[in-house]
């Protein structure tokens, strides 16, 4: 019934070696060229949020110091978390789309492909083009 397409999309997918694609050079440089890219950020942001949650703990005096009217420096810094999220989810998809996306559309069309510039799934029907 409304499971024809279903069915038919899993009957053609190839069978995927995800270990050999998991080892291959050109994962590990997709992996490699993300964890660089988010780890430093992740902590740069956790040592950020951890400063000042220990400065509000423990700095009232400072914390409560009026910037202007009954603004003071919490609130100032509480708004340059929410910016600080903003900003770093803008980098990161900025960084994606033009590091990551690439990278990550080669591996998809090396498996979409039997490496012969097939389909996978016409080669395993034993179909040549």
């Amino acid at each position: 019934m409304g499971n024809d397409a279903l069915s038919a999309e899993t009957a053609t997918a190839p069978d995927v070696d995800y270990r050999a694609v998991q080892d291959s050079a050109e994962f590990q440089t997709l992996r490699r060229t993300h964890r660089r890219f988010v780890f430093p950020v992740l902590g740069a942001c956790l040592v950020w949020y951890l400063a000042y949650v220990l400065l509000a703990g423990y700095a009232h005096d400072f914390m409560s110091t009026p910037v202007f009217g009954s603004i003071n420096v919490a609130i100032l810094l509480g708004l340059a978390q929410v910016v600080t999220t903003f900003a770093v989810t803008t980098w990161y998809v900025s960084f994606a789309n033009r590091k990551l996306d690439p990278l990550s559309e080669e591996i998809r069309d090396e498996l979409e492909t039997d490496g012969l510039g097939t389909p996978a799934a016409a080669s395993q029907a034993g179909v040549n083009r």
